[in-house]
This record gives structure tokens, C-alpha cells and sequence, in this order.
């Protein structure tokens, strides 16, 4: 194998200890030179006869925190060493080798500790298996290793979710073996000194008592318990499945499996979708055509007018990340109303064990509510949540405009409205931003930040890192109706209303949405926002299907009737009044019902996306393609094992979609138009993605 000129990894003394250190920033990721250095000390250890034990440690932030993802697809990750000849060579060492842990191990970074004999750690560290985020599992003994040391029930529950669990859980569970209060590397070679001389070597390969104690039950009770949310995942089961090998089979055996399995899910399309979608994420935090050295304004304090559903839940992100408040509203009432949900929201995630008492004391004692609009001067970035109406937002801008202090960010929660048009009616339309939340927007980690003609270049790079440093997943876009998400939204739903008429039914429709993997269909989706947003609430103009169950009270889950009957629990059931309305309007309409196929549902409602999506990379409303995937997994439930809506027809071929849509064309005249850029890609045989 090929040294690396310089190596990340330095060895050190103290007495007849080896620490071995690694310094590879920012995270100690197990790259080539790590895996090549790690196993370099190992056997610098071996061959010295002064020393006894080993301590394995991280300088930084944290322990080895997984794979390189630089090395992704690139040759690199196959050079030897490879993570499993690593760990299999440290637990192979004849001197007990002790792993010092802080900050996080995670992945790679987990199977690294486990090959060493014993653990210690810090209370704050956290420990995991990723890697089904991924769409993988752990391939270096990780699902073989961990229920034996861990217990299989823990096992399970850290391979097929993926979440990690802290120092103190782990040590309950016998995966860390002494949790460090002070300074960790001394108090971990003062433990190396402990255990020297213990023989035989506690090798994790080798324990079977936690695997003996296993409940056989356990497999089938976890998979009914997590049925929804591993719905449509191939690496979950994987997961499952290869902890089950752990209890079934030897080590030298179960790792084979396990490598199988892992190989089935690397050359997968899910693999593929789910590390795509890993760098999309982090590509969609990057700003096209920022000017260099672009510097962001500093923001002390938030303003928010509007203490309804939307104006609380974007509070709640500014509390939580310790940003003060000043909530606006108009009667005492709904101040009241508002900021009473607001607090009912943080005692509920209280009760659930997420937050403390003190941190809801903290955070609802960083809010100001107020009557008084002019409190809002005060504030270096205000959020206006009014009703969705241009009228209304721009005499909220003209007020604004008027007490707003220099340099203050003036943005707009809009869904759909022009933001250059709000921009344009003030006198500063360089401090004019939208800022998208989605609902509800306490929960929703996607934020479409609206960069209209005239903002100016520090003030998208502060709504940009705002946004993350609240939480969300921030995405540039550009201007137009309904921006990234809801324009891409709208042929779905025109299409989906249309198949109505023609023959489909709402749980046709709902569910072909469903199996492709979307939390619900359109129509669901509808019942659950509520049927009437946006209607013209004139009960006796009656134009369309929606207009039809407006005008007779069916406006969703919260009247208890909507495009479905729904008992006292919620449950929906198809019903016969919305049969009967759907085909009076096809009458009338003259539309001749027909039997509808799920594959025509598909291209109609899943294709016109990809062809609307390739009209905003067209215009460059978006800067990628990847940031309209990111928009559609984070906003609107894309199913992440698909990679998005442009991943996804790059799978599928753009040549297989664009005749798809040639054969549903004439039906969906005159809503629908091609892009040009769809048919261009798939010509050449392009893609959207890379």
C-alpha cells in the first residue's frame, strides 16, 4: 500500500502508553491517510516492546466522525487499507487498545471504537450509525459488533434509524465502558494503565452473551413498531436484517452477510439517490454570483408581525436559537392567541423529553409581544406573516418603510406574491427579501429565500445564514409565481382535478402518490390544508369541483368532510356527494369518463413536475437542479430514496419522460407546454444532475 506523504495520524508516549492521535479537520473523517496511519500505529505498537497498551484519540472538535465523503466515487475510497481491514487489524493487536471519545462517532467513526477492546468517553459525546441515512448500513462489522456489545435491541434501533444516542445511554447499554468527567486523554491512558494486564483481550467479535439473552421476537415486534416510517426504504430492512445474521450466525460468517448486504445497497438506485441528495443539501447553501468578500449584517434582534399560525411558528426557530423576538399583532386577542400556541407548542415538546423546563423559561423569555407597530424599529430583520394578498403586503411595506431603522432587512413569508413588486412600493427595495417558511413553520426545516431584482448581495447572504443558523434548510430562488415549490405544485394539482372528471377517483389518485412514496396524495393533501385556502368564498359562484365542496361546507379534515368523509378520528372513507358533484361536472362539461390508469397518473402528475421544474432551471428561478430537489424532499415529502423530482427523472431517463409526455400532451392542452431545456437533455441524452 502507498504512504501518504504527510500523515494525519502522530504517535506519543506517556510511560508504556501509545496514544495514537489523529488531526485531519474539520471532522477526523477516515479518509486514506487515516486508515493508512491508524493501521502504520497499530503496528508501531506491536513492535515495541515498552509498550503495554494503546490510547486512540482525536485532537478537534470531535472522535472520528465517519467515511470521507470527498472520497465518494472517487478511487481513493478502495485504496488499501479499506475500513474493515482497519478495524479487524486494531482488534487483532495483542496490547488492549482503549478509543477516547468526544464529540461525536459516528459511522465509520463507531466501527473504529468497537474494533478497540475498550471505550471511554466524555458525557457529552454522541455515538451512531448513520449510514442508513445514506440508503446503506455499517460495512465494516458495524451490524455485527454492536448488538454483541450494545444489545441487539439497541443494535436495531441505531443501524435502521440512523440517530445516535448519547455517552450516558451508551454506557447504560455496556458500549462505553467509563464515561470521563474530566480531561479526557489523561483519564483514558490512566484506564489503559488499568486494564494493561487484563487477558484475555475483550475482543467485540467475540462476545455472544447479549446475543444469547436476544428475544427472537424482537425482530418482527421493531418492524411492525417502525412500518410507516421505513415505508418504501430498501437500507432499513438491510439494517434489520444483517443485526438478525448477528444473532444467527458467527462473526467470520456474519460479517460475509453483512458485506453482501452492503454491496446490494451501494450499487442500489436508493444508495445512489440518498448520497446525492447528502451533497444537494449542502450545494443548496451556496450562492451563485455572490460578489467576493460579500460580508452578511449582523442581527441582534427579529421582528415578526403577525402572531397567527405562521407569524408564531417563525418566532419559535428565532427563540430557539437564542435570537430575541418582537411579535406585532393587532388586538390584544390574537397576541394573546398567538403567543398562548406558542407556548402550548414548547410545553409539548417539553413533555416529550426534548426540551427543559429552563429552555421553554429561556426561549419564551426572549420574546417581546406588542401592540405597538413602531416597537418593530428597533429590529435588524423583519418578517411580515399578513395575509397572502399583494394589497395588504405592500401597505405593511409602505409602514414598514417609514420606521424601519437603516439597514434593517425587510422580508416577506409570501407563498406566491411578486416580490419585486413589494420591493418596488418602498423606497429601499435593496432590503427587500422573501423568506418562505413552510407550515408548520416551527417543524419544517425548508426555507426558500426569494432573491428579487433589486436585493442586494448582503442581504440574501443574511437570510441564507440566518436560515441555517435557525435551523432550516435555506434554497435561493428566484422570482416568480409560487417560486421553487407551489409553481412546481401547480400542474400537479391542475392535472390531478382534471383526471377527476375524466374517470380517476380521489383515492386513485391519492394512492398511486402514496405508493410512489409521497407522506399523502393531492387530494389527502388538500383535506389537511384545508379545501377553501384561496377560495373566492362566494358560495353561490360554483366554477370547478373545489368551488362545488366549498360551497357546502367541505373545506377539509376541519369541517369533517372535504374530497372525503372523515369520522370523529379523522379517518377518511371515499365518499358518494363527491362522486356525484365530480360526475355533474363531467356532464356538464361535457367530458367523457373513461377508466383511468395509474401510469397515465403518473405522467400527468408526476411528469408535468419534471417538465415545470426544467422551465424554472430554464429561467434560473433556480440555481441548480439539485436546489429543486432539496425544495421538494424538505417541503413537500419527495420520498429521499428517489433523490428528488430531477434526481428522479434522470433515473427514469429524460427521454422516457418526454414521451410519456407526448402521449398525455393533447389531453392536458391548454394548461401544459413543453421545456425546452427538458426536450434538449433529453435529445442529447443529458441529464438535469450529477
Amino acid at each position: 500500500m502507498e504512504k501518504p506523504t504527510t500523515s494525519p495520524i502522530s504517535t506519543t508516549k506517556h510511560g508504556d502508553v501509545l496514544i495514537v492521535l489523529s488531526n485531519n479537520p474539520p471532522v477526523n473523517a477516515l479518509g486514506h491517510a487515516v486508515r493508512h496511519g491508524l493501521v502504520a500505529a497499530i503496528e508501531e505498537a506491536e513492535a515495541d516492546n515498552s509498550v503495554s497498551a494503546v490510547v486512540i484519540a482525536c485532537e478537534g472538535q470531535t472522535f472520528f466522525a465517519g467515511a470521507d465523503v470527498s472520497e465518494f466515487g472517487t478511487p481513493k475510497a478502495f485504496e488499501q487499507p479499506m475500513l474493515p481491514q482497519v478495524v479487524d487489524r486494531i482488534e487483532s493487536c495483542t496490547k488492549p487498545v482503549v478509543a477516547a471519545i468526544h464529540g461525536t462517532a459516528l459511522g465509520g467513526g463507531l466501527e473504529v471504537a468497537l474494533a478497540c477492546h475498550y471505550r471511554v468517553a466524555v458525557p457529552s459525546a454522541k455515538l451512531g450509525t448513520p449510514e442508513v441515512k445514506l440508503g446503506l448500513l455499517p460495512g465494516a462489522g458495524g451490524t455485527q459488533r454492536l448488538p454483541r456489545v450494545a444489545g441487539v435491541r439497541q443494535a436495531l434501533e441505531m443501524c435502521a434509524t440512523g440517530n445516535p444516542i448519547g455517552a450516558k445511554q451508551a454506557f447504560d447499554c455496556g458500549l462505553i465502558d467509563r464515561l470521563i468527567e474530566d480531561e479526557l486523554i489523561p483519564h483514558a491512558v490512566g484506564y489503559a494503565e488499568e486494564v494493561r494486564d487484563v487477558r484475555p483481550l475483550p475482543k467485540s467479535s467475540e462476545r455472544q452473551y447479549k446475543l444469547n439473552e436476544c428475544d427472537p421476537t424482537v425482530f418482527e415486534e421493531f418492524r411492525a413498531a417502525n412500518a410507516k416510517r421505513f415505508r418504501g426504504f430498501d437500507a432499513p430492512e438491510a439494517n434489520v436484517r444483517a443485526v438478525k445474521v448477528a444473532c444467527e450466525k458467527p462473526y467470520a460468517e456474519g460479517v460475509l452477510e453483512e458485506r453482501k448486504l452492503f454491496m446490494e445497497l451501494m450499487s442500489g438506485t436508493q444508495a445512489k439517490a440518498q448520497q446525492y441528495f447528502f451533497f444537494a443539501e449542502r450545494k443548496a447553501a451556496k450562492i451563485d454570483g455572490l460578489p467576493e468578500g460579500t460580508q452578511p449584517r449582523d442581527i441582534k434582534r427579529v421582528g415578526v408581525l403577525g402572531a397567527g399560525t405562521m407569524g408564531g411558528g417563525i418566532s419559535m426557530n428565532f427563540l430557539s436559537a437564542g435570537i430575541p423576538v418582537t411579535i406585532v399583532e393587532m388586538s390584544q386577542e390574537a397576541l394573546d392567541r398567538g403567543t398562548g400556541v406558542m407556548l402550548r407548542n414548547y410545553e409539548a415538546s417539553a413533555a416529550k423529553g426534548k426540551l427543559t423546563a429552563e429552555q421553554v423559561g429561556k426561549a419564551m423569555g426572549l420574546l417581546e409581544p406588542t401592540l405597538d407597530f413602531e416597537a418593530l424599529g428597533q429590529c435588524d430583520l423583519i418578517i411580515e406573516a399578513v395575509y397572502e394578498n399583494m394589497d395588504v403586503k405592500k401597505e405593511v411595506f409602505g409602514r414598514l418603510d417609514k420606521i424601519a431603522k437603516p439597514g434593517a432587512i425587510l422580508a416577506s413569508n409570501t407563498s406566491y406574491l411578486n416580490v419585486n413588486e413589494i420591493a418596488a412600493s418602498i423606497s429601499r427595495p435593496g432590503d427587500v427579501v422573501g423568506m418562505h417558511f413552510f407550515s408548520p413553520a416551527n417543524v419544517m426545516k425548508l426555507l426558500e429565500v426569494v432573491r428579487g431584482d433589486k436585493t442586494e448581495p448582503d442581504v440574501l447572504l443574511t437570510a441564507m445564514q440566518i436560515g441555517k443558523k435557525i435551523r432550516k434548510v435555506p434554497v435561493v430562488a428566484g422570482v416568480c409565481h409560487g417560486f421553487i415549490g407551489n409553481r412546481m405544485l401547480m400542474p400537479r394539482q391542475v392535472e390531478a382535478t382534471k383526471l377527476l372528471l375524466e374517470g380517476a377517483s380521489p383515492q386513485q389518485v391519492d394512492r398511486v402518490h402514496v405508493e410512489f412514496g409521497m407522506p399523502m396524495g393531492p387530494f389527502q393533501m388538500a383535506d389537511l390544508a384545508g379545501v377553501d385556502i384561496g377560495w373566492h368564498r362566494d358560495p353561490n359562484r360554483v366554477e370547478n369541483v373545489r368551488d362545488a365542496l366549498c360551497a357546502i361546507d367541505r373545506w377539509g379534515q376541519k369541517k369533517g368532510a372535504g374530497f372525503y368523509d372523515y369520522d370523529e378520528k379523522r379517518r377518511p372513507s371515499p365518499s358518494p356527494v363527491v362522486q356525484q358533484i365530480i360526475e355533474d361536472f363531467a356532464e356538464k362539461q361535457g367530458v367523457e369518463r373513461r377508466e383511468i390508469s395509474d401510469q397515465e397518473i403518473v405522467e400527468r402528475t408526476l411528469y408535468t413536475m419534471v417538465n415545470e421544474g426544467a422551465k424554472i432551471l430554464e429561467e434560473g428561478t433556480a440555481q441548480r437542479a439539485s436546489d429543486i430537489d432539496v425544495v421538494w424532499v424538505y417541503g413537500y415529502g419527495w420520498p429521499v430514496y428517489r433523490g428528488g423530482p430531477m434526481f428522479w427523472a434522470d433515473t427514469e431517463g429524460l427521454d422516457k419522460i418526454v414521451e410519456g409526455l407526448k402521449r398525455q400532451e393533447e389531453r392536458m392542452k391548454p394548461e401544459f407546454s413543453f421545456s425546452q431545456l427538458l426536450l434538449d437533455k433529453a435529445g442529447k441524452g443529458e441529464r438535469f444532475t450529477r
